[in-house]
């Protein structure tokens, strides 16, 4: 809440507006949890990566078929 408020108070102030955003924006994750989400959608827990799927392991269930796993069981 305390981010809006404080873009609200400098949105005139181009030089601190740029400052401000360059430190307290959110960096680009280069290794983590939250740099693989699911390709369907957008969950970052159990996340199939086996082969470059990028599913989570519900949407792999439902989309398995379709990318020509079978079931032996």
């Amino acid at each position: 809440m305390s981010y809006i408020r404080n873009l609200h108070q400098i949105e005139g102030k181009p030089n601190k507006l740029s400052r401000y955003l360059r430190f307290n924006t959110a960096k680009k994750r280069k290794f983590g949890r939250s740099t693989h989400p699911c390709r369907r959608c957008g969950k970052t827990r159990g996340i199939v990566r086996t082969y470059g799927l990028l599913y989570c392991r519900q949407c792999f269930r439902e989309e398995a078929e379709r990318l020509g796993f079978r079931k032996y069981s």
